[in-house]
């Protein structure tokens, strides 16, 4: 089968498209016949031996923890699951990927995919849409008729969870550029604030009770967006390589996101889409081939807004 490995940390050029063997899955697995994976911001700094701490990779590593796709074969032990069941699932990230034709999957990583979007455009959802449900309701506690401030909602993360809080009956403000800001407000936004024209600091005109961050801010202008926070309110942040701050004197908790794959979790959000209640964004398509161009555009800030996907020939 092809797939991109990398078998040295480094730039994009260490990746290789090439022939691997297909593997074999062991008890508890099975094997899933890739539609598509997607590209994250995060596989690029595992590409280059960044984040060997907290995601310890074997080399040479194949990347793309998203995945959609066809049970192919089934390894002991395995239930629930059927040989041509299409499903979709967050794969553990220091394994390899399913940025190749085939994947190893844990069962119990998998729920059955959506039915009413193309099976390839699946694997937009599972690790972006789980880290806003996280974010917002399981580390910031947000319920309806509340208020929430979502920073760098332009991003795939960002689309989600503008929509996840509108439908639970939150009052959504949310920064964007101007190439986002129509997709935000479609999204379900009550307000978009053009950060490259107003300072955010300016623009809130009302405490939030979550604020939710999703971009590289200056850390200066993190802790100022904090003042809009209630008393007892919740700071949530994706930016694990800064310190998400808080306000102690006015009870104002600081969370940083560490999403976790999580089947049911997962299958809820199939459900909403199925349900039209979620939409999945797909920005571009890029075949497999193409992967280690990807990263070269990722590096140079050449991406789109939204989900990228990257589909094996012939899937």
């Amino acid at each position: 089968m092809k797939a991109v490995r990398f078998h040295e940390y480094g730039d994009a050029d260490v990746l290789r498209y090439e022939d691997v063997e297909v593997p074999v899955p062991a008890v508890g697995e099975v094997r899933v016949k890739v539609a598509a994976t997607a590209f994250n911001p995060v596989d690029a700094n595992i590409r280059a031996g960044f984040m060997q701490g907290p995601i310890p990779t074997t080399l040479p590593h194949t990347p793309g923890y998203d995945v959609a796709g066809t049970v192919d074969a089934l390894g002991d032990g395995v239930d629930g699951v059927t040989i041509g069941d299409a499903v979709v699932g967050f794969l553990p990230m220091a394994a390899d990927g399913a940025s190749a034709e085939y994947v190893i999957a844990p069962a119990e990583a998998l729920t059955a995919a959506p039915t009413s979007i193309p099976l390839a455009d699946a694997a937009a959802l599972p690790s972006v849409a789980l880290t806003a449900r996280q974010a917002l309701f399981e580390l910031g506690g947000l319920r309806a008729g509340q208020r929430v401030l979502i920073v760098g909602a332009g991003g795939a993360v960002g689309g989600y969870a503008v929509q996840l809080a509108k439908q639970a009956g939150v009052h959504v403000i949310a920064t964007a550029s101007p190439r986002s800001r129509d997709r935000i407000a479609s999204a379900g936004a009550d307000e978009v604030i053009d950060h490259t024209a107003t300072a955010v600091t300016d623009a809130v005109a009302e405490p939030v009770d979550v604020l939710l961050n999703l971009a590289p801010i200056a850390p200066d202008d993190f802790v100022a967006l904090v003042a809009h926070v209630r008393d007892g309110g919740v700071v949530v942040s994706t930016t694990a390589w800064m310190p998400t701050p808080g306000d102690e004197g006015r009870g104002v908790r600081a969370e940083t996101v560490f999403v976790r794959s999580d089947a049911e979790q997962l299958a809820g959000l199939v459900a909403l889409v199925d349900g039209g209640e979620l939409r999945v964004d797909v920005a571009e398509r890029v075949p497999l081939a193409e992967l280690p161009a990807l990263h070269v555009r990722a590096a140079a800030g050449e991406l789109p807004g939204g989900k990228v996907i990257v589909v094996p020939a012939g899937a």
